[in-house]
């Protein structure tokens, strides 16, 4: 049998400046980069730092060995983050696009590992990798009884 009710759900799209604060509200997501020639994706967790997304690595990583130094172009990577309940399905997600670029500066460096402690705990992970997001999207999931009354 066919339903046709109307959706447990309503899908509301965030602006960027939503976006990134929900982003910066939790520190785990998803960075999606390219490994030889195919997409790839790897839990990571972040901070946001003025507006960039910053993850560490170690070297050796498959990220770390593309990502090229910050005064290159970088390579193009997509970050995902969320948090959505999995009993209502109610929640968010962001997803960020942009160049991936590796921190060399020690100054810069030491700043980003007094702020970000890796949560998997593997050798040498003195590297970071700073994400300049270009193109942000996010998307909100409420109930229909949260969203504003439809109009006509």
């Amino acid at each position: 049998m066919i339903r046709h009710d109307r959706p447990a759900h309503r899908r509301i799209d965030l602006d960027r400046a939503e976006a990134l604060r929900l982003l910066g509200s939790v520190s785990m997501g998803r960075i999606v980069f390219t490994r030889q020639a195919l997409p790839t994706a790897r839990p990571v967790n972040h901070v946001l730092d003025g507006g960039d997304i910053v993850i560490r690595t170690h070297e050796g990583s498959a990220l770390t060995s593309q990502a090229q130094p910050a005064d290159d172009n970088g390579v193009v990577v997509a970050y995902e983050a969320d948090a959505i309940d999995p009993d209502t399905h109610l929640g968010w997600s962001v997803v960020v696009t942009g160049y991936a670029r590796l921190v060399t500066d020690p100054h810069e460096l030491a700043r980003i590992r007094a702020l970000l402690e890796p949560w998997a705990a593997e050798p040498g992970m003195d590297h970071a990798v700073r994400i300049h997001p270009d193109l942000i999207t996010g998307i909100l999931l409420i109930a229909w009884s949260e969203a504003a009354p439809e109009h006509g």
